[in-house]
């Protein structure tokens, strides 16, 4: 102001035929030494306060200066660089005075904050008093705002976002919209919310370090507990396993049945008083050979002993078999016969995508869409063409219509696994399916190139030093909790456990019926042949008599 005041001075000095006279508001007539006075300020030079001062002649704009680069610290002002024409852009400042700038500085800021409705994170608190400004909300990222506030020393004011979304661009036009798009337009200070950490959001804004780290999870309704069969203790082993085990007996049987004929030591005596017989008999008919086999599976053993080495090492083989299998069917057995089970019709992703049957979606433009959206990966990209197809009917709007889908329909929520994790633990009908499928985080959001970043990364890490990150989410995360299934191990069988084994010990009673009139039907009708032969025989022989002529006839005798 000096210079500028001395160089009209000067001017002045140098016109003397310069003449003021009045004037008047109303009228905008120049002043007819104003070109030649313009001119004298132009030709002026002199050193002054601020360094040489002289003028273009053709625009008036001061020419061949410098300036110092003056910014304003905690302490006063500071020279942090110097500028001139010919090299620029000189800064000086050093490291010690980096951070300390009090437009770097949150203390006493008033901050907009924007944030978006979602159970744990932020919700609108429930009071019988009407409530304004910030104390309308509660949650996780509320307290989390608050701890970070109360570090940092700034005020803030929280702000819905008016569309109601976390961010995504446009796939036509590229526009941003929700969070991230307040952030761009400098509508917000700050974004505080489950916000995730992802490469395209890092191109246009800037994230703190992490608050919360999660992945994508599957949330699904629980499947109905089946209870046993009446047939159940035939679970503990697959049918393929039945059917190898049957084919096994069969083969065992036959292969003792064709060595005990083979092998000559199987042939034995009858009549050991009578050595010089020539009658040998064996034991392992092809009946006996199946009976054999029965017994040891049953493992009640039977009369029938192997005597030959061959036959001992296909009996010894059978054994150890049936051993194994009976130790392996007991071993199952009292889970299937006293738990109820609950089968669901997915465990994976990998469930999910090679099915159409049970429909699966996101939010629409949210962190998770974008990751199908963008990933290489065969499994998910197959289902993001199977979610972008049926765009309008499996996308939802936000988590609690998503939650409310998978409760009434045959529907499968991808969704971050820290508010699944919230979910079932106040919903006893849904359940997390499958691990997670990646990995992301949840961070403060700032506008680009934004001062209060890494502040915000500082106050977070000294709240999970102190452990406060942890307590925050067990405050939020803690619910009910879903009343734990009462255990089975020790209760009493009923007839739905084992009716099935009455059912067979009555179908083998019913057949030893049958089988045992069948034996007698069979019995009597070669008795009624052999009689019938005898009395043939008898005849004949009468006959023979009456020609003879003879007084005496022995039937006996002669059937003999």
């Amino acid at each position: 102001m000096y210079d500028a005041v001395h160089v009209v001075a000067v001017a002045v000095q140098q016109s003397p035929q310069v003449t003021v006279s009045s004037l008047q508001c109303n009228r905008h007539k120049p002043w007819r030494f104003g070109n030649r006075f313009m001119s004298l300020i132009k030709e002026a030079h002199w050193d002054g306060l601020t360094g040489r001062i002289t003028f273009n002649r053709t625009n008036g704009l001061r020419t061949d200066f410098d300036l110092d680069v003056i910014s304003l610290k905690e302490d006063g002002l500071e020279k942090i660089g110097t500028w001139d024409p010919s090299s620029g852009l000189n800064m000086t400042e050093n490291q010690k005075g980096k951070g300390t700038n009090v437009s770097d500085s949150l203390a006493n800021r008033s901050l907009v904050v924007s944030t978006i409705l979602e159970e744990p994170y932020v919700m609108f608190k429930k009071s019988d008093k009407p409530l304004f400004g910030n104390d309308r909300f509660e949650g996780y990222c509320i307290d989390l705002l608050r701890e970070l506030a109360a570090i940092l020393g700034f005020n803030y004011e929280i702000r819905l976002v008016e569309d109601g979304k976390y961010g995504a661009p446009d796939d036509n036009t590229g526009q941003w919209n929700g969070m991230v798009k307040e952030l761009m337009d400098h509508r917000a200070d700050l974004a505080v919310a489950p916000l995730s950490i992802t490469y395209i959001r890092e191109k246009v804004i800037d994230f703190s370090k992490p608050f919360m780290t999660l992945g994508i999870s599957i949330l699904y309704r629980k499947p109905n507990g089946t209870n046993p069969g009446v047939f159940s203790f035939l679970n503990p082993l697959s049918p393929d396993i039945w059917m190898y085990i049957l084919l096994a007996y069969l083969g065992v049987s036959c292969v003792l049945f064709v060595i005990a004929r083979f092998s000559p030591y199987e042939w034995y005596n009858p009549h050991p008083c009578n050595p010089d017989s020539d009658v040998v008999e064996n034991n392992f008919t092809l009946l006996n050979s199946f009976w054999f086999g029965v017994g040891a599976l049953m493992q009640q053993g039977s009369e029938l002993m192997p005597k030959a080495l061959s036959t001992r090492i296909v009996g010894g083989i059978w054994w150890f078999f049936t051993l194994i299998i009976i130790s392996s069917y007991t071993a199952n057995l009292a889970a299937f016969l006293t738990v109820e089970r609950m089968e669901s019709p997915i465990d994976s992703a990998d469930d999910l995508a090679k099915q159409t049957k049970i429909e699966y979606g996101v939010v629409e433009d949210g962190a998770t869409m974008a990751f199908f959206k963008k990933t290489k990966i065969s499994t998910y990209d197959k289902m993001w063409e199977f979610m972008s197809s049926r765009r309008h009917s499996v996308m939802v709007k936000n988590m609690d219509e998503g939650i409310h889908r998978v409760l009434t329909s045959d529907y499968a929520f991808l969704m971050e696994s820290t508010t699944i994790e919230y979910v079932i633990q106040r919903n006893c009908n849904l359940t997390q399916v499958g691990g997670l499928i990646d990995s992301r985080a949840y961070g403060v959001g700032t506008p680009m190139g934004s001062p209060y970043r890494d502040k915000m990364t500082i106050a977070i890490l000294q709240l999970q030093e102190e452990g406060k990150l942890h307590m925050m989410k067990e405050k939020w995360w803690r619910g009910n909790g879903c009343p734990e299934e009462e255990s089975k191990e020790a209760s009493a069988l009923g007839v739905q456990n084992i009716g099935g084994i009455f059912i067979v010990l009555a179908a083998g009673l019913v057949l030893s019926i049958f089988v045992a009139v069948g034996e007698f039907l069979y019995k009597s009708k070669q008795n009624a042949q052999l009689e019938k032969a005898q009395w043939r025989q008898r005849d004949k022989k009468r006959e023979e008599f009456c020609c003879h002529h003879g007084t005496k006839l022995d039937f006996n005798h002669h059937l003999k």
